[in-house]
């Protein structure tokens, strides 16, 4: 019973942490709820070993936790620009720089 409550307890703690994430970082990102729960727990997952390994203490905080989970939100934008926000690429669905012609 104490794995299961944990696992409850780390969704939930992930979906506040990403929800902040996402909150703070402007601009569109379509997200569902478990996808942003997943982006917190990363955030808070990496934010734990960069205090334990670069700041020498014992757990990260809900600041740190937040400030990687918005690394994480951003570095998910990038990685999926090609989709519904960025449709066309970056020359806004001309097909190129070139007008979509080729390139002679």
């Amino acid at each position: 019973m104490g794995l299961i409550a944990y696992l409850i307890i780390l969704f939930f703690v992930g979906l506040i942490v990403g929800a902040l994430a996402r909150l703070l970082l402007p601009g569109p990102d379509p997200m569902s709820i478990p996808m942003t729960a997943l982006v917190g727990v990363c955030g808070t997952f990496s934010a734990g070993l960069f205090s334990w390994y670069v700041l020498h203490r014992h757990g990260a905080g809900i600041l740190l936790s937040v400030l990687f989970s918005m690394l994480v939100v951003w570095i998910y934008r990038r990685s999926h620009r090609g989709g519904v926000a960025g449709r066309g690429g970056p020359w806004g669905g001309r097909g190129g720089p070139w007008g979509g012609r080729g390139r002679f």
